[in-house]
């Protein structure tokens, strides 16, 4: 199970410590339910290669990842035949322990855009995060957690398959 909020954001968080940064790429098979590809490259560390399975919308959606082989990712990739969603990802650590992952997406296209995630361990924890507590009421200002439209999936039917039927 993910559960997560989500936020448009125009920049890099203010004043927060950068934990981790990514690079990543990511394509789909499908987007109903979620069937995608993606390569995590850890920056000064190692590349990891996911196969992962989502369903459901909003707040709380049912997700399996499963470690692939490059190999296999590459063969993946053959079958989608479209160039892949590059991000790149920086995490920060909040005070409370939770992470905000801050994604900057198909950077340097006029589709370039930027969202922030946090992960919770509980939709009642979810619910209850209050950004202002984090001293971030400013910059998580335009929650789009439950706005089908503003998923991945949705940007790469969008963006890649130009609304064709996946």
């Amino acid at each position: 199970m993910e559960i997560e909020r989500k936020w448009i954001v125009d920049r890099w968080p203010d004043g927060l410590s950068e934990d981790r940064e990514y690079f990543m790429r990511q394509g789909y098979l499908t987007v109903h339910p979620t069937v995608r590809i993606r390569e995590e490259a850890l920056s000064g560390g190692e590349t990891a290669y996911i196969l992962c399975l989502k369903s459901g919308s909003g707040l709380a959606r049912s997700e399996t990842e499963i470690r692939i082989t490059p190999e296999e990712f590459r063969e993946i990739e053959e079958m989608i035949g479209l160039p892949l969603i590059p991000k790149l990802r920086k995490n920060y650590l909040l005070s409370d322990g939770h992470v905000l992952e801050v994604n900057l997406v198909d950077e340097g296209t006029p589709t370039e855009y930027m969202y922030a995630e946090i992960e919770f361990d509980s939709v009642e924890e979810a619910r209850s995060f209050d950004p202002a507590s984090a001293g971030l009421l400013e910059y998580l200002s335009h929650e789009v957690t439950e706005e089908p439209q503003q998923t991945m999936g949705a940007y790469w039917l969008m963006t890649r398959k130009k609304g064709a039927d996946t």
